[in-house]
């Protein structure tokens, strides 16, 4: 790899993992992102063009939940493709700001393990 397509990757967020979650989750994670405020952005070190980002991938899965049966969708698992960078925002977004939107507290410890797990050293 030249210095050129090296640097364009680091750019990009670098080695992408991927990530499962019940489409339900999926959709409230994208609302409270939705929902955030530019004080509650510059408090996670964000700016419009990150949180843009981070809902694009949650909302590319929307493309999969279109196949999927509507008597279960909310429980359907679908998986998002996340860069490393992606993953340690929304671990911080998880435990400041998700707490302050989410429905219910299980959508936080869903959210909080599959990031953890998906950026754990191979075991």
């Amino acid at each position: 790899m030249s210095r050129g397509p090296l640097k364009r990757w680091r750019e990009r967020g670098g080695r992408s993992v991927r990530v499962s979650l019940p489409f339900a989750d999926i959709m409230e994670v994208a609302l409270a992102l939705l929902a955030l405020s530019p004080e509650e952005l510059v408090a996670l070190g964000w700016t419009f063009a990150d949180r843009k980002r981070l809902l694009d991938h949650f909302l590319a899965s929307g493309k999969e939940a279109q196949k999927a049966d509507r008597a279960s969708l909310d429980q359907t698992l679908l998986t998002l493709r996340l860069p490393v960078r992606d993953i340690q925002r929304l671990q911080r977004f998880a435990r400041r700001e998700l707490p302050k939107a989410a429905t219910h507290a299980g959508i936080i410890e869903r959210l909080s393990r599959v990031l953890a797990a998906a950026i754990a050293p191979p075991g």
